[in-house]
């Protein structure tokens, strides 16, 4: 028995081309949308042009009502996430108050395939069309979403080559020594006349003071109380200024003259998501690239702080804080607080091992009284401060690093030369046939011999810098003694004149001065 077909009339038209449920209607709600991609000059002639032919076109064709020009200006099509104006003109078409969207091409709507897609096929859903006038798309078209597949994919390639290319551009400028600056964040300097930096006089004294009240002791954040209080305008011109700010000027390797190049880069051209970069791409260190605000020795000395201020149990706030030690066991005194709710809420210092099993430290816990009290009676021991002229005949005598730079520099001249070998060895491997274990070996002793010569040019990096360090607290010392003659305690002077105290188990207390002095005292 055959079966039985019985056929179910349609009740709607079907749709072809651009003639959409929406024409059906004697006027359709016509909108434009208009967009350029960055804030140049020449492209806001183009975008002002966009607006004016739009307008003109809808309000001058028969059947079409003006439902509105939607702009974005000087902003990247990669996304839509951020453009107020497409947004905007996607909630009026979804709610009704647009029947057709015009704009110029696919890459001016999106240049992201999924956005392109998702958007026009919410938007079919919703009986809104797109035209696309380059390419001649309508959206309700039998053929037109294959269309937009192919043409966004098209112009999401060209993004990406667009994208690729400018990160080439700014890291070959990177490998090149080239400095790109934000003038506009970057508190005490300005743009020269041949484009590099040029200290800015008028803001240069803050970021002094910002380093030199942080070596006397001070923490990021009173630091920006006090400015903050003081009226003084942030890098950006705010009043309010944030430990963060005042972290990153005190880190910021520029107020030294130097500069660190690729600090963070774009993980993804369509998201356009920044990222600090932790080794993924290479970074660059330009020296003396500019006229320092700070002295570099001084630069270093803050980052030694900063870093003394990190150890586990230290303070930031209080000047005895990875400032007292333990003679016994080699760990920090720490601030503990003594009958704290009685009348009798005291606070003393005692070493942080002392209750460990391993150490079980038998060093006395001292008053905060008698740590003053030892500070003041190791002053009155010291001879009076020498002259200028003997300061710099000892300074010469204990700080010299030419001995160490010289060494610094033959040993960087063998560290490139293994460097140009093992170059060589590889770009001979990779052009002529030859014994693979012999390469091989060949390249582990280079290699070996370049780790090795790297390292030593580390370690010697690093007593220079110590000594430049231990020069500039002998000055620092030297320059407070000079101007406060006066043998009594003060923050500003154990800040400025004490490198560390230590306790012993007798309760002798050796306090030992930044210029390398020791006094004990029992």
């Amino acid at each position: 028995m055959s079966p039985k077909v019985t056929t179910i009339p349609a009740t709607k038209p079907l749709t072809h081309g651009n003639l959409s449920a929406s024409s059906r209607q004697s006027v359709k709600r016509v909108a434009a949308y208009a967009r350029v991609s960055t804030d140049m000059e020449e492209q806001q002639s183009s975008y002002a042009a966009q607006v004016d032919y739009y307008t003109r076109h809808i309000t001058t064709h028969t059947g079409w009502q003006l439902a509105g020009i939607y702009t974005d200006e000087g902003i990247s099509g990669t996304s839509t996430k951020h453009r107020t104006g497409f947004q905007q003109m996607i909630t009026d078409a979804l709610s009704g108050k647009i029947d057709l969207i015009l704009t110029k091409s696919v890459s001016r709507f999106a240049r992201n395939t999924v956005d392109t897609l998702t958007t026009v096929r919410q938007l079919k859903d919703a009986g809104v069309e797109v035209y696309f006038e380059k390419e001649n798309i309508w959206t309700l078209d039998s053929k037109g979403e294959l269309l937009i597949t192919i043409m966004s994919s098209l112009a999401q390639e060209e993004s990406r080559s667009i994208s690729e290319n400018v990160t080439w551009g700014h890291r070959k400028r990177f490998a090149d020594g080239k400095v790109m600056v934000p003038y506009s964040s970057l508190l005490g300097y300005k743009k020269g006349q041949d484009g590099g930096l040029v200290i800015d006089e008028t803001q240069a004294p803050i970021v002094r003071r910002i380093y030199a009240d942080y070596l006397a002791g001070q923490s990021p954040k009173t630091i920006a109380s006090a400015l903050t209080a003081e009226g003084v305008l942030t890098p950006r011109g705010k009043t309010r200024w944030s430990t963060t700010t005042i972290r990153s000027i005190l880190t910021n390797e520029k107020y030294k003259g130097d500069a660190l190049l690729q600090k963070t880069f774009t993980a993804d051209f369509l998201s356009k998501t920044i990222k600090h970069n932790q080794g993924e791409v290479p970074q660059y260190y330009v020296t003396g690239n500019h006229e320092p605000i700070i002295e570099p020795a001084t630069w270093d000395l803050v980052q030694a702080e900063i870093a003394r201020r990190a150890k586990p149990g230290a303070s930031s706030t209080h000047p005895f804080a990875s400032r007292i030690k333990c003679g016994q066991c080699g760990g920090w005194y720490g601030r503990k607080t003594w009958h704290s709710t009685t009348k009798h809420r005291r606070h003393i210092w005692r070493c942080n091992n002392k209750y460990e099993r391993s150490t079980a430290c038998t060093t006395p816990h001292l008053s905060e009284n008698q740590i003053r009290d030892a500070f003041t009676n190791a002053l009155a021991t010291l001879a009076p401060p020498p002259s200028h002229e003997v300061l710099e005949v000892i300074i010469t005598h204990t700080c010299d690093t030419t001995d160490l730079e010289e060494q610094l520099a033959q040993v960087a001249l063998a560290r490139d030369a293994v460097l140009a070998r093992l170059n060589q060895l590889i770009t001979t491997n990779a052009t002529h046939t030859q014994d693979q274990d012999t390469y091989q070996h060949t390249f582990d002793q280079l290699q070996a011999d370049y780790e090795r010569h790297t390292q030593r040019c580390d370690n010697l990096e690093a007593q220079i810098r110590q000594t430049h360090e231990k020069r500039h607290r002998i000055e620092q010392a030297h320059a407070y003694r000079t101007h406060h003659p006066e043998l009594e305690y003060s923050d500003d002077a154990w800040n400025a004149l004490i490198d560390h105290a230590t306790i012993h188990t007798s309760g002798t207390i050796n306090i030992h001065f930044k210029d390398e002095t020791v006094v004990a005292i029992h």
